[in-house]
């Protein structure tokens, strides 16, 4: 008898993020594959019962390839299990959710997606930063800094754009030549910029400063993965609506 693959997004660190859904299938879980920027206090919601296993990815260190983890789900799920695929933020933002469903349908294995709170608006929110403003950004766009040739070559024009806010995903990497790019391409040197660190959680930091100035700001703080970039001019209200070291 073939069990099932939930694939199930995690949010960005606070536990308090997951859906009821996600929480609900992750207590109930036969095995579960996590990922490196999954919380250690989502990770001990998983029942003892439950076969778990690490295969996160971090910058050229991997503890499984995309291929071996596609095919141990196929395995688990076949075996009769159910089984739960976490991810940190949304599994279909930056998540590969895709490439893994795509093995799954075709080893006829079922599945369900139970989406999660994607970096960007979690972090956006705990740090006090509205993605969009009717004053500020009326469009949000959501980029990786890390591409799959291990360059940072964006379509550095489009994202040269007034009353845009846009979002970089492990970005830090590449910072240095991600605000040289745009600048080259136009971005005034004083656009403001946040950068959130392990962003929801106890641990989170922001910084903000401007396009120019943000990777010797980042470099001086020893600030690390994971971390969000947030760029625009939404940025300056930053200081006036964080709220996260008042009520959290």
């Amino acid at each position: 008898m073939t069990g099932k693959v939930y694939l199930i997004g995690a949010g960005p660190g606070d536990p308090e993020l997951l859906t009821l859904k996600a929480h609900r299938l992750l207590t109930m879980a036969d095995v579960v594959l996590y990922d490196r920027l999954v919380g250690k206090e989502i990770i001990d919601l998983i029942p003892d019962t439950a076969e778990k296993k690490y295969v996160g990815k971090a910058k050229s260190l991997h503890s499984l390839p995309q291929e071996e983890i596609n095919s141990l789900l196929v395995a688990k799920a076949k075996a009769g299990n159910r089984v739960v695929r976490l991810k940190g933020g949304d599994p279909f933002i930056f998540g590969r959710g895709g490439e893994e469903l795509e093995e799954l349908i075709e080893e006829g294995v079922p599945f369900e997606v139970i989406p999660g709170v994607t970096a960007a608006a979690g972090c956006a929110a705990y740090a006090g930063i509205p993605l969009t403003h009717r004053d500020y950004a009326q469009s949000v766009r959501f980029l990786t800094g890390h591409l799959k040739n291990g360059t940072t070559d964006l379509p550095w024009e489009e994202l040269v754009h007034p009353a845009q806010t846009l979002v970089i995903y492990m970005g830090l990497t590449g910072l240095q030549e991600i605000s040289q790019s745009l600048i080259r391409f136009g971005m005034v040197p004083s656009m403001p910029v946040a950068v959130v660190e392990k962003g929801t959680t106890s641990e989170q930091r922001v910084f903000t400063s401007t396009i120019k100035e943000v990777y010797e700001v980042a470099t001086q703080n020893e600030v690390k993965s994971p971390a969000l970039l947030i760029i625009g001019e939404i940025v300056t209200l930053q200081s006036k609506l964080e709220w996260y070291g008042k009520y959290k």
